[in-house]
């Protein structure tokens, strides 16, 4: 059977784009986490660069188009509002996941995901393992920031963590700079992680909604 060229061409009707959509609680979870990390550490270069802890004598700044604050009055004042807002923001999220989800949808790190990490035998529940597991290394990153950070906010009131770094002001503000390169690179981890498994389009969704072509649908 030929087609006549006199027939308009007829093409095939296509879906349309596939949505990708997240809740509004985790829409504003990560929005807010986005803005008070980028506070929180635009406004510790600032305090750093008071006082670089790096680079011996002459010290080691970091570029001044990253910092926040003005100066170190400034860069504390800024510092002290990221860590608020980033830390209420853990609190009702957290209540939020405790309220809303099964204890088996929870995504900490289980037996399960161990086994299929080992064995690799199951590629997606290895996936999602692999996801809990930059999670559940977040928590104690996230407390060990918590707990040097109270050190060096009130140094006098909490003497016993400054003690237990070894006493010195600048091996705890190592140990502050620490857990904040390791939150920063799970941070990217996740990122990636997020990208692999859905695209660009599944990263851009936990903050607006994002709309996928499905397979064979022109993007015209």
């Amino acid at each position: 059977m030929t087609h006549d060229p006199s027939l308009p061409s007829v093409r095939p009707p296509t879906r349309p784009a596939l949505r990708l959509h997240k809740s509004l609680a985790v829409r504003l979870f990560h929005g807010l986490n986005l803005f008070s990390v980028l506070v929180m550490v635009g406004s510790g270069l600032e305090i750093y660069n008071a006082n670089p802890v790096f680079g011996g004598r002459k010290g080691l700044p970091m570029p001044d188009f990253f910092a926040i604050g003005g100066w170190l009055a400034g860069g504390r004042h800024w510092h002290f509002f990221g860590m608020w807002v980033f830390a209420l923001n853990l609190l009702w999220y957290g209540i939020y996941l405790l309220a809303t989800v099964p204890i088996s949808r929870r995504r900490y790190l289980g037996s399960r995901d161990l086994r299929a990490l080992w064995s690799g035998q199951n590629p997606k529940r290895s996936e999602y393992a692999k996801h809990r597991l930059v999670f559940t290394l977040m928590v104690p990153v996230l407390l060990l920031a918590l707990y040097t950070g109270l050190g060096m906010y009130k140094p006098v009131q909490f003497d016993w963590i400054v003690a237990s770094i070894g006493g010195d002001w600048q091996a705890l503000r190592i140990a502050h700079f620490l857990p904040v390169v390791l939150l920063l690179g799970l941070t990217a981890l996740h990122l990636v992680q997020v990208i692999r498994v859905g695209g660009w389009e599944l990263a851009q969704s936990i903050f607006v909604d994002a709309y996928r072509v499905r397979p064979g649908q022109s993007d015209e």
